[in-house]
This record gives structure tokens, sequence and C-alpha cells, in this order.
């Protein structure tokens, strides 16, 4: 094998039916980084993907507004490409799964499946909506889910307790499209064989290719064993027609993953120095990585290897999967003005910022991603502009008064320059491993001893004495070599400013190779602010922006803070009726560091999730607290901790006989009833 790499990277494909919001944007942000990471080490590394175009979402969107589906998937391919440049994504190729190559390959896998007796066909029961004519997909059936109970659960999985099931488990189905109860009606169905590949996933999710939680959890579903996958949808719907019939589909979950293949191809066609075949046979050494959202493993990491495995391609050398973004420790929400989209961001913040935060929380695993606004600001403030710019704008203007803007002959410390150096094996390793937070935290403790070296030599002391001079503008050459390697490495990070810091120095800050030469007896330009620091009213108009028709309840949403008491301490009943109180399942239950009393709970109340930090960490174990259901003030107002924002209060009692005990109420009741 080369010793350059050949490494072909995926994000998920963004669905063609709405924009792109910043829960899609962490992806995204996280591919690129990688991707531009492994093209400043020399390797040959491909960011290829696609809009997902096919299923009944898209077609009834286009019905509603009256247009063809393929005038819906070109607008949304423009608008999303206009996102995705705005962010600065470095993708090579970005295609359709509704193109002529995609229908090409998934019609060819399809053969290759059948011939390879991977394929049955069976008569099924579905759910039939007889208001629209139409057979209704797993995501266009909803009801209560058989296992946790939750109301306004999908047909195919449940997201609050993350089990899946057939629609025709739900509780009291209904039509997501009419509201109607369907009817059951026969249909048939073309089905893949999965059980068929038990041995070789088996095989598969115990290499390295997937991470430790993906596989313990897909572990889950080999314990009942593979279930045979329905790999078609009746009509009407959007997508390819199944070779042989007139009325059926294949499922958009069968055509999308070949997307990654086809927009491949379709590179391939327009870079003939590139085989396809060589990257997606089966004995290819080429690499291949899918990140995607932690909830579609189950289609990545099962699914789609067996196919590959069954048409003779060979399956991805791993499968990344993310945690979620909230937004001040919450579910995104339009009431709260916190379901940014990528555009509302863009038209208020440089991108940078944006691509700097999630970097710096991102680890390898799947825990969630908190878009913290506070933080937020503070942190990039800090970072980069307090910290990584200030050390080219304290050394630019000294060098140009002094030296008519040329660096020196030498470096004053070597030495501390070569310590930087020795640290990028390290740094490169927590890129490589997608450890993004960690690299960030190396990177800018250095940043910490750049400015401290500044503040040590005051560069700005010296250029007071004519015969110290020249040693200013030595400092400041050490302080601009300091920061190029700086810049240099934050490049996959924050590739706007790092190209105009390129443009600042007159040299490129892209391969991490050219680091091992210090910039010397070079000309570098005035310097200009290369960030701005973030306002507070930057992000107050995101907010007010993102804001949905739902707007809180003034009155209410204080209430219970603002109950007011008579001098003997009693209330009146309309002062108790103010105070909304709803049942709640606790979804989540963490410890929280640094403190003694509290527990971090995530609690879904029906319609949304709040976060919630209660003392009652010495009555319960957190482990002990997931699913149980419990009473909360929702309409108490949220209150900044510490350690976060809290957006309500459950209920708990404490006697002589101990506590605190939370409340609960008896069996029956749902996540969002009202408690009277």
């Amino acid at each position: 094998m080369s010793s350059v790499r050949k490494i072909l990277v995926t994000a998920a494909l963004p669905y063609a039916n709405g924009p792109i919001h910043l829960g899609h944007m962490l992806e995204y942000i996280q591919t690129d980084i990688w991707v531009r990471f492994q093209r400043a080490q020399g390797q040959q590394a491909y960011f290829i993907w696609a809009d997902d175009t096919h299923g009944t979402p898209i077609m009834l969107h286009a019905r509603k507004r009256g247009i063809k589906p393929e005038q819906l998937i070109a607008e949304m391919d423009a608008e999303h490409q206009r996102d995705f440049q705005g962010f600065a994504l470095s993708y090579d190729h970005f295609g359709s799964t509704h193109s002529a190559s995609n229908q090409q390959l998934v019609e060819q896998i399809w053969a290759r499946l059948e011939t390879g007796g991977y394929i049955e066909k069976r008569t099924i029961q579905q759910f039939f909506d007889i208001e629209r004519g139409m057979f209704l997909p797993d995501r266009f059936i909803k009801g209560t889910c058989p296992k946790c109970k939750t109301p306004d659960q999908y047909g195919d999985s449940c997201e609050s307790c993350g089990s899946t099931y057939s629609p025709t488990d739900l509780i009291e189905p209904r039509s997501a499209v009419s509201g109607t109860a369907p009817v059951m009606k026969d249909s048939e169905h073309y089905f893949f064989k999965l059980a068929e590949f038990t041995d070789m996933l088996q095989d598969w999710i115990k290499s390295p290719a997937l991470q430790d939680e993906v596989r313990n959890k897909l572990q889950e579903w080999f314990a009942d064993g593979l279930q045979s996958w329905d790999i078609s949808r009746d009509a009407p719907y959007f997508g390819f027609v199944i070779p042989g019939t007139t009325d059926k589909y294949f499922y958009v979950w069968l055509d999308a993953p070949v997307g990654y293949m086809a927009s491949f191809a379709d590179y391939c066609e327009q870079h003939p120095e590139l085989d396809f075949e060589a990257w997606w046979q089966a004995d290819s050494e080429a690499e291949l990585y899918h990140f995607i959202g932690k909830d579609i493993v189950y289609f990545h990491a099962l699914f789609w290897p067996a196919i590959l495995h069954g048409a003779g391609y060979r399956a991805p050398t791993a499968v990344f999967a993310h945690g979620f973004v909230t937004v001040n420790g919450a579910k995104m929400s339009k009431s709260r003005g916190t379901f940014i989209m990528a555009r509302t961001y863009l038209e208020h913040l440089h991108p940078d910022y944006l691509r700097y935060y999630f970097a710096a929380r991102l680890g390898p695993g799947l825990g969630d991603i908190d878009l913290n606004l506070d933080d937020f600001l503070l942190r990039v403030n800090a970072d980069l502009v307090g910290k990584l710019i200030n050390i080219a704008s304290r050394c630019a203007g000294f060098i140009h008064k002094l030296n008519a803007g040329r660096l020196a002959d030498v470096l004053p410390d070597a030495g501390m320059y070569q310590n930087f150096l020795d640290q990028q094996p390290a740094i490169a390793e927590a890129f490589e491993q997608r450890n993004f937070q960690s690299a960030v935290r190396q990177i800018m403790a250095l940043a910490d001893q750049a400015n401290q070296y500044l503040a040590e030599h005051a560069p700005w002391q010296l250029a007071r004495q004519p015969e110290q001079q020249s040693a200013a503008v030595a400092v400041c050459t050490q302080g601009i070599n300091l920061f190029r390697v700086l810049i240099t490495w934050l490049a996959p990070v924050i590739p706007v400013t790092a190209e105009r810091a390129a443009g600042f120095l007159n040299t490129p800050v892209a391969a991490w190779t050219a680091l091992q030469q210090p910039l010397l007896q070079q000309t570098i330009e005035p310097f200009q602010p290369l960030l701005k620091r973030i306002e507070q009213s930057q992000l107050d108009a995101i907010i007010k922006a993102s804001a949905g028709s739902l707007e809180p309840n003034t009155d209410n949403a204080t209430a219970a803070a603002q109950v007011s008491q008579t001098d003997n301490d009693m209330i009146s009943i309309d002062d108790f009726t103010r105070v909304d109180l709803r049942i709640a399942r606790i979804v989540a239950a963490i410890q929280v560091e640094g403190a003694d009393k509290l527990l971090q709970l995530t609690l879904d109340i029906g319609t949304e999730q709040r976060t919630v930090f209660a003392g009652i960490k010495s009555a319960y174990d957190p482990d002990q607290l997931v699913g149980r259901l419990t009473v909360m003030v929702a309409n108490l107002a949220p209150r900044k901790m510490r350690f976060g924002l809290s957006e309500g209060m459950v209920l708990a009692a404490s006697g002589a006989q101990g506590g605190p005990y939370l409340l609960s109420p008896d069996s029956g009741a749902q996540p969002g009833d009202r408690v009277k």
C-alpha cells in the first residue's frame, strides 16, 4: 500500500424537504474538519455526499405547494448548497439520489441481491388511509409507543425510549396525513433477508468499524434474530420503480445510501484519473468512512453493510456516529427562539464561530452537544479573539513600524518553537480520532504560552528604546511564527479565518509539514482584524429571528415565581391555578460535577424536553430515575445557574423519615398531562 492514504468520506444525506438547521450543521462541520485535517497531512481525501430526495414526505410537500417533486428538490439543492458554502464546507461533490447514476446503481445492486437469493416477496397487511387513498409509510403513522406508552410517536421507532417496532404495534394509530384512523389492507412487498448476513455482520461490528456505544447497542438487535427488511413501497410514491413492476417503488432507505456511491461515480466521471470500481470493490485498499447521527445507526451499521456485501461491494471502513445538538441545555425550540436555521445564523454571525465552538465540544463519542449561547459568546471571544488572533495583532504593528514589515533573520527562542512542533503528533492523533475537543484544548494551551512569552518579553517596551528595536522585531517574529503554527493546526476548524491569516502572512497555512521551517526574512502584510468579537446583540437578533409563532405567555412563564402571599402565607385559588403542573417522564439523569446535591434531569413533557436541576442527589441513583414519571412546574421562569439553565422544577417531599421523595403519578398518566 502506498504511503498516501486513499480516503472517501461521506456525511449523512440531508433530506430535500426543508432547510438546514444548526442540528444538521454539527455533523457536516464535524465531517469537514476531519477531511480538511486529512488533506493537511497530505492524504488523498474526498468528501462526497448528496441530497436525499425520495419518499412520501417529498411527494406530499410538493403536492401541497402545487409543484412537481423535481422542482422542489432542485430548489432545496440550491438552498442547501448555499448554506454549506456559507459554512465553508469543502466537499468535492454534492449530488442527488434522484439521478440517473443512482438509479443505475440501485437497479444493479437489486439485480445482484435477487440473483444471490437475498430477496423474497410476500403479501403483508399494511395501514391504508381511506381518505387519501394511499398506503402509509411508517413515519406517516403516529400513535402511542407500545413499550413506554409515550404518545405521538412514529410508526417505526419511539423517540422517547428508543424502541423499534412495527406500525401495527402502535396503540391507537392514526394517519399523520389526514388524522383519521387507518385500516389494514393487503399489499405485496419485497423483503431483504437480513438474517442471511448475521455471521458477516457479527464479525463486522466486532471490528474497529464502530464505536463501543454503537457496537453494544447493535447487539440488542441480534438477541431476537435479525428480521427481513421491507424495501418496497406502494404507489403513490416519489422514487425509483422496482424493475418488473408498475406500482412498487424502492424504499428511500435502500436508494439513499447508494447515493454515496452514485455521487462518487459522478465525481469519477468528471475526474477520469479516479477509478470508481477501485474504491468500491470488495478488496479495495481505499478507506471509506460515514459520518452519521446516532439516530440512523441501524440503517448504516446493519442494513447498509449487508446490502454492500450481498451485492459484491466493500463494507465501510468505519461508521462514526455523533449525538444531537441542544441549545441552552434543551431541545431546539421555536417557542424559545432556539430552533436556529443555518441561514439565520449566517445572516448574523461568522461561520468560524460555530465551527470552533462545535469542535471545542466534540469528542469521539455519541454525547449530545449543547450550544450554550452564553458559553458560546465567552469561549469564542476569549479563545479565538482574545488568545489566538491577539498574538498576531500584538506583533504585526511593531514589525511594520520597526522593520518595514519584514520578519527577523532568526528566531530568538528556537527551542520554544521546537517545543510547539513537538506537540504536533499528539494534536494530529486527536484530530485523527475525532477528539476535536482535545485537539482544541491542546492548541489553546499553547496559545496561552505564546501570549505569556509576549507578555514576558514586552516588545512594546523594547520598541521605545532605539538600541532594543531589533530585539522587539525578533520577539515579534517569534510571536508571528507561533501564531502561524497555531493557525495552521486550527485551519481545518476555522478555514475562513485561516485563509485570511494566510494572506496576512503571505504564505499558505494548510500543510502541516511546512511548519518544520519557520517563517523568516519575509514581508508580512499590515494586520487587519481577522475576526471580531461576538456581541450579545447579535445573539439576541438570532433568537428573535428564530422565534416561532408560539410566543411564551409572560404571565404564565413567571407565575410560579410570583405567587402572591397574604400576611398569613395563605394564597387564593386564583394564585394556585396559575401554576402549570405537568406530568413529565425522566429521559436522562446525570450527576452535576461540582454540585453536592444536584442531579441534572432531562424531562419529556409531551411537546418538548426541558432541563431541570433538582436537589435530589442524596436520595436517588441517576440510572434508577430514567423512565420514571414525575410532576414538574412547567411555567416556572427559567433560572440561570452556575451549572446551566434550569427550565422548571420537579415536585418532591421530605420529612422526619427522610427524603426528598419525588412525586409520582398513578399508572396511566402520560407526559404532558396537566395535573389538576
